[in-house]
């Protein structure tokens, strides 16, 4: 399963919530319809009633809740959907998840940990990784990173070590 966004607060009193959209642009998240909701061990299948932008927030209300107190329930659920339900990647590009993992090393060989998360910062994502210690690299093409490998489960990127 992928994560794809977060249950926000309560948005009025007709039911409808704030998203917190992991996708780019946000709206891509309503491609999917049905997700599979968790929360600290809760389960539960979300379906996508209507939706809206207002301004740069993405709101949304699920099928059968209809007030602000069954939304301010729902606050805090991940949104997930099966992998095999993603359009492939365009080439070039990747998935988020998908880096999450894989090794790091440098042009002449030297790991330097694996992807721990990314952040995005408007100038550059960075790769946040973790080995001896925390590494920030710019997820830079071609300047940085110089091939991702999914299959081999490795990213070479351009990089002194001692950084």
């Amino acid at each position: 399963m992928v994560v794809l966004g977060r249950v926000g607060a309560p948005h009025g009193v007709r039911g409808w919530s704030q998203l917190w959209s992991f996708s780019d642009p946000p709206q891509g998240l309503l491609q999917h319809r049905r997700f599979e909701a968790t929360r600290r061990g809760q389960r539960l299948v979300l379906e996508i009633a209507d939706s809206r932008m207002q301004g740069d927030r993405l709101l949304v209300r699920f099928v059968g809740v209809e007030d602000r107190d069954a939304a301010a329930r729902l606050t805090g659920f991940e949104l997930a959907v099966p992998r095999a339900a993603l359009e492939p990647a365009p080439a070039g590009s990747w998935y988020w998840h998908d880096l999450v993992g894989l090794a790091v090393v440098t042009v002449d060989g030297r790991p330097l940990g694996r992807v721990d998360h990314l952040i995005e910062t408007g100038a550059h994502d960075v790769l946040v990784v973790q080995g001896e210690r925390e590494r920030l690299i710019p997820f830079a093409l071609p300047q940085v990173v110089k091939k991702v490998d999914l299959e081999a489960g490795r990213i070479e990127v351009d990089w002194d070590a001692e950084y």
